[in-house]
Parts: structure tokens; sequence; C-alpha cells
């Protein structure tokens, strides 16, 4: 492990191997093995750098089967930052040997599709005849997709129904603001949820313009890089960065489509996407003009407050069966953290503060917040065993709360429960918290 900087281990020293972790830990939760669990990966990161220990392809595979959720980092009483460690350590993972040749080619697919929205268009438009509809259902029940190996079936059954607006970019550059104007942002629309989800981009825009914020929306940005990055794919993660940044320098300054002002923020709706865009100011290497301005949408409305207008015009939802929600039976939501959303971002209160301005709603905690749900970027791709039952998890955890819906503030977690639902016997539907804004919002005539 030569050329690692040291001061990655040096962040090791407090950790006493409490065993404070060990709970918090995806990985360990499913594995329950030492080697599978913080703990015993910093052990290992100490030996290696000791030289005490090698890094062959069977030490590799319990750094490939840690999730990158930090929970560890949000339960350790010594401060030790595992999320540094893991960090460095992700770059190292990806020498050729550590690997099988199958593994490295499923690896190379995803990276080549998943983080650029056209090809992956390319790839899903003849699925259309197939997501969603009856013969989706018998391929499950017949065992038909089990076929293609277990990673393909992951993958299939993460597939959603496939709605027409996925397969177009056709939103205006500017939205302006509905009143007078209070902000103006850009809107990272992110690659996976603009075709698997299109409904939480169009939610957002709604919900930012009817409060006064005008949005910037470059009609040729690509992926943040969120998902190589989770990887310790560097490079490719540079790439993408620079390329979302130079989208949006496109079409702002004197004589572009969106206008001369500079943004009061860069806005993303997935909190998977929003941790990585905090850390452009690593990854580029540069302060970039957008660098520090980034915040996630939730926060970001946390922040600035809704407008006096859109809070009037919020109404009570309606529960199952139809009825609105009222001061005696509220409407209860079990609201599901996202690990890079609650460990990455430290945002816990400002969404339950948000979803608290719609009237009548009451937040139901899940007993194990913190967990992970299994989704972890292309974690439930590349190890689909451990991660559905991580999601079979979650799911019940979610479920037994008594909720009447599940609340999910990023697209891959929201996928993975989606799927994990359907398993359990009072299966609750997942929806983002922009899209319950809405639905409340009673625009004035």
């Amino acid at each position: 492990m030569s050329g690692t900087p040291a001061e990655a281990f040096i962040a090791a020293d407090p950790c006493v191997h409490c065993g404070f972790c060990l709970p918090s830990c995806a990985s360990y939760r499913v594995l329950a093995t030492e080697m599978d669990s913080p703990r015993g990966r910093i052990h290992a990161l100490k030996a290696i750098n000791a030289g005490e220990l090698e890094l062959d392809a069977t030490v590799a595979k319990h750094f490939d089967s840690c999730l990158g959720c930090f929970a560890c980092v949000t339960a350790c009483p010594a401060g030790v930052r595992y999320d540094q460690l893991i960090e460095q350590a992700r770059p190292l993972l990806n020498a050729p040997e550590l690997r099988s040749p199958a593994q490295r080619a499923f690896r190379r697919l995803l990276f080549a599709l998943l983080p650029y929205p056209q090809r992956l268009r390319a790839v899903l438009r003849p699925l259309r005849l197939y997501a969603g509809t009856p013969l989706q259902a018998l391929a499950r029940r017949s065992g038909l997709t089990r076929l293609f190996g277990p990673q393909i079936a992951a993958m299939e059954k993460l597939l959603p129904p496939l709605a027409e607006e996925a397969f177009r970019d056709d939103l205006p550059v500017l939205v302006p603001a509905l009143g007078p104007r209070r902000q103006r942002v850009g809107l990272v629309l992110g690659c996976v949820q603009r075709l698997f989800d299109p409904a939480v981009n169009t939610a957002a825009i709604q919900v930012l313009a009817a409060n006064g914020i005008e949005v910037v929306i470059p009609p040729g940005q690509g992926c943040c890089g969120a998902m190589t990055h989770h990887q310790g794919e560097l490079e490719q993660t540079r790439e993408l960065a620079s390329a979302l940044m130079e989208s949006f320098a496109a079409v702002i300054g004197p004589g572009k489509a969106a206008g001369p002002e500079p943004l009061d923020a860069l806005l993303v709706a997935a909190s998977g996407c929003g941790h990585t865009l905090k850390k452009y100011g690593e990854i580029l290497g540069s302060q970039h003009p957008l660098v520090g301005k980034v915040a996630d949408i939730q926060e970001f409305l946390d922040a600035v407050g809704l407008s006096e207008d859109f809070q009037a015009a919020l109404q009570p939802l309606p529960h199952a069966d139809g009825t609105p929600a009222s001061a005696e039976r509220p409407l209860e939501l079990a609201y599901h953290d996202a690990c890079h959303q609650l460990h990455g971002q430290g945002l816990q209160a400002q969404p339950r503060r948000l979803l608290g301005r719609i009237p009548h709603v009451r937040i139901r905690e899940a007993t194990e917040a913190g967990v992970c749900c299994g989704s972890a970027g292309i974690y439930n791709l590349i190890q689909p065993e451990e991660a559905a039952e991580l999601g079979r998890i979650k799911a019940a955890d979610l479920s037994g709360t008594g909720a009447e819906l599940a609340v999910s503030a990023n697209i891959g977690c929201t996928l993975q429960i989606r799927q994990a639902m359907g398993g359990q016997h009072r299966p609750l539907p997942v929806v983002h918290p922009l899209e319950l804004l809405v639905r409340s919002y009673t625009p004035p005539d």
C-alpha cells in the first residue's frame, strides 16, 4: 500500500477498538465478521501501512464490503475519521490484480453507462415496453431474470416504470421566480434521478419558483461524479465534475442564456450527489465560483424559509382513504435519513422542519434511522446479496413505524427501498419530500 499519504493513517490513531461502531455498520450487520467492520478495516490499514499485511484480493474484498455510509463516523466516541481512511483506500482497491476480470468488466460497464444520461437513455428506451408491465412481473416470478447472473438480476429489480419525460431534456434554461425574486439558484438534475424519477426535479422547480426563487438549469449538464467518487475513480470524477461546472459557466454571464448575475446557491435534490458536490474544492483542486455555494435543496429551503404566500397556500394532504389530514388524525410519515445526508452532510433536523410546514403532518421515527438501506451508490449492484438483506431490514423498519408514507431524498435509496417494500406485509409508498410539498401546495387564483 505504498504511496498512500501517511496522514490518512494518523487519523486512525484515536481508535480504541471499543466496538461502538459495530451496531451502526451495515456490512458488519449482515456479514458479522470483524474484518468487515470499521474496527477490523482500521486494524488492517495499520498492518498494511506497517508492512505486516499485504493488500491482496482477499483483503481487498473486506474493503469492498464497506458501503461508505459513514455511520461509524457518527457513532465513534473517539472521533476517528473513518470516512477519510476509506476515501484514501478506495483508489488502491481499483488495482487490476485485486478483482476478477468479470468484476472489473462489470464495473467498467457501470461507469461507462450510469453517469452519462444520453447513453443510459439509449439503453433504457427499448425497456419502456418492459418496465412496469405484466411482462416484467412475469419475468420476475418465473425466475428468468436470475439466469443473467446476480448483478444483472439486481439491476432489473431496481428498474422502475419509465416516464416519457425521462427521455428528454426540455426544461427551460431559466425558470423565473413567481412574484418578487428572493434568490437565484442553479439546479443540478442528476443522472439516475433524471431518468428514473424525473418528477422529483419537476417538483423541485415548482417549489423553488413558487417561493420566489429563480432557477438556472443548463441543458447540457451531466453527472456530478458522485458515483465514481464513492468508488475511488478519481480521474473520471474530476472529468465529470469539471464538465458539470463548465455547463453552468456556459449559460451564466453577459449575453448568455441565463443572464449575467451570479448564483446565490447551487442546489441538488439527491443527497448522494450533494455530498460529492460539497467536496468539489478537494476534487477539482481549485476554487470554482460555485464551490462553497452547494446546498441540499431541503437544507436551502429550511435556511431561507418558505415565502409567506407559499406557506399560506399549503393544505393538508389526504390519507389513503381520501380524507384530509387533520389535527385529530395527522398524516404520519416515516422519514428515511440517507447516509450521505445524515452522516456525510450532517443534515437531520432541516428536512423534518421542512416537512413540518405542511399542515397536520407527523414524523414517525424509524428504530434504526442511521443504518444504511443497502443502496450506497452501486453497492446494491456489485454486492446484491448483502444489499438485499439491508434493504429488507430498512423496509421493515420504516413499515413498522405505522406511518402511511415513507419519505426519501436520495434516488438510490428510493429505488432500493421501493424494491424492498415489495416483500413487506405492509408496504409503504416512497416519495420525495418536495413531491409532498407540491401535493400540499394550492396556488392562489
